[in-house]
């Protein structure tokens, strides 16, 4: 039979009992139809479990196949040699079969003189992956020879099996970088050509080697995933998210893209990545409502089925973010149930993050807190990394003053004193410099001396405040540094874009608790946000804005 009507055939055919009945019916075929054969019987009938059928492996014509190539491997084609090599991998044949040694040994001898092309060495260095893992000696082999090769003439699927080798040889201390930078230019030129298994693979290797620098290639293939994000599996899509955030990627569209799916898919989607799209959210500190309420819907309907780890990673990010779903009292009816059962199996870092970010959002775990007081846990936290550092202090003070100010019904334990932090280090606690600037500038042009107000002034309950205003009981404004005769403080929160979610005027959960915290310890919490500022154009427009804003009832006494 003619090799084209053949594999035309072949591949209508879905089952391996039909292949056999094609391959019986023919006299004479040739390696490259008979490996075409081993391929095609691997792709019906192996699955994610492994060999649907175990028993084709004693099936006559089967056997008859692999003599062939045990027994005439010499004579093979390349190209027979090593589809034939793929597909017996992929069946679970024997590696120490003789089978088997027949076809890495023909294989390995003919890399060794030179024999095989770009295309041979990749599916050769596919096998040797699947077979031996990361650790075998001859894909260095492969990669030197690789080297040598006029790369720009590769296939999509040659280049993304080069990187798929270059990640584990690299990885492994070898230093390729030259063919790197070769392959980058090729594969730049290729991008809208890829596939999504492609895109995904190739972002995963660009992370794993570190590709820093390959910036042109990593904001090619960002952009280029956008259309394949309905398509992408779910271990295509984390690996292309966690791209994202290792090389500080943000594409708009992408995140529209992940808009539109996660919503249509949350319930059939891994919690792996669930779990992945929700941290993509949290740390470009994107508040994407159709995400966050699908995520919720998702938690309520399947968080008995999550691990701990996931668990934490769909709630924290409603905290960070201060955002509560349409759905939020079902989220955290259901979050309190399966703590009630499940407290014990939280790793202790864990659990902290999860209840603190309960409590940015004003949901209050009360029925754990003694848990969380307790001296053994505290000596747990410690135990563990990262230890009681000043982030896990200022989160364990952050829930006792919560439980002070917000819950005066709590009456379990307390945190004890040498626990508490002396200041809330967040990554979003410094002002913007440049806001922070003209304010004071408005601030000294409306009050005419820089005696009458203190900025980034430390409180005894941990919190600092941006600039401090203190007023006598007739409304004077006082010198800051008078200690006497203060009846009101007012606290002004200068918060510029790093204290909201990005492309948003919805404070972050930190800003929000403690604008919230200030307020009930006595201090008139005036906001300055950057949105309302960045237009004044002059000092005096600024100051005119400031007085509304702190004053906004009465003229100015000083």
């Amino acid at each position: 039979m003619d090799e084209q009507l053949f594999f035309k055939k072949l591949n209508n055919l879905c089952t391996s009992e039909e292949i056999f009945y094609l391959l019986s019916s023919l006299e004479v075929m040739s390696d490259t139809m008979a490996s075409g054969a081993l391929q095609r019987i691997s792709e019906v009938e192996v699955d994610d479990n492994g060999l649907k059928n175990p028993g084709l492996l004693e099936n006559e014509v089967f056997r008859a196949l692999c003599c062939q190539f045990e027994f005439a491997s010499s004579k093979l084609s390349n190209t027979g040699l090593l589809n034939a090599l793929q597909a017996l991998i992929k069946l679970r044949i024997d590696p120490q079969s003789t089978l088997m040694t027949s076809l890495l040994s023909e294989s390995e001898e003919r890399l060794g003189r030179g024999q095989l092309t770009a295309e041979n060495l990749c599916a050769l260095g596919e096998s040797l992956l699947e077979l031996e893992g990361p650790s075998c000696a001859t894909l260095e082999q492969i990669v030197n020879h690789m080297q040598e090769r006029d790369i720009k003439r590769w296939s999509p699927r040659e280049i993304v099996m080069v990187y798929k080798i270059l990640q584990v040889t690299v990885r492994e201390g070898k230093q390729c970088q030259n063919l790197l930078n070769r392959l980058h230019s090729v594969t730049l030129r290729t991008v809208s050509q890829l596939s999504p298994n492609f895109a995904s693979v190739i972002l995963n290797s660009l992370v794993v080697l570190r590709q820093t620098r390959a910036v042109l290639l990593v904001t090619a293939l960002c952009k280029h995933s956008v259309k394949h994000v309905p398509y992408f599996t779910d271990h295509e899509l984390v690996n292309v998210l966690e791209a994202f955030l290792y090389f500080g990627q943000k594409v708009e569209i992408f995140t529209e893209a992940l808009e539109r799916q996660v919503p249509k898919s949350i319930h059939t989607m891994h919690p792996q990545t669930v779990s992945k799209v929700m941290q993509y959210c949290c740390r470009k500190m994107i508040l994407s409502k159709p995400i966050f309420d699908a995520v919720a819907e998702g938690f309520i309907s399947s968080a008995d089925r999550l691990t701990t780890d996931q668990i934490a990673a769909y709630i924290i990010p409603f905290g960070t973010l201060n955002y509560l779903p349409p759905s939020a009292s079902s989220l955290f009816r259901k979050l309190e149930t399966v703590l009630h059962t499940r407290l014990r199996h939280f790793q202790p870092h864990t659990l902290l993050n999860l209840l603190h970010s309960c409590v940015l959002i004003q949901r209050y775990p009360i029925n754990f807190l003694p848990k969380i007081f307790s001296p053994y846990f505290l000596q747990k936290l410690q135990a563990q990394p990262p230890g009681l550092n000043r982030v896990v202090m200022s989160q364990l003070t952050q829930l006792f003053l919560t439980v002070t100010l917000e819950c005066p019904f709590y009456e379990g334990p307390k945190l004890l004193s040498k626990y508490q932090a002396r200041a809330f280090p967040t990554p979003y606690s410094s002002p913007d410099v440049r806001l922070f600037r003209r304010v004071k500038k408005g601030l000294l042009y409306l009050l005419k001396k820089r005696i009458y107000f203190a900025s980034e002034v430390s409180t005894p309950y941990f919190y600092v405040v941006d600039i401090e205003i203190k007023l006598d009981e007739e409304g004077f404004v006082l010198p800051a540094a008078q200690l006497e005769e203060v009846h009101r403080r007012i606290a002004l929160c200068v918060d510029g874009q790093n204290r909201f979610c990005a492309h948003s005027h919805n404070l972050l959960g930190e800003e929000s608790i403690k604008q919230r915290h200030l307020q009930l310890l006595g201090y008139e919490v005036v906001q300055i946000p950057f949105f309302e500022i960045e237009s004044l154009q002059n000092t005096r427009k600024i100051a005119d804005y400031l007085h509304k804003k702190i004053f906004p009832t009465y003229g100015l006494s000083n």
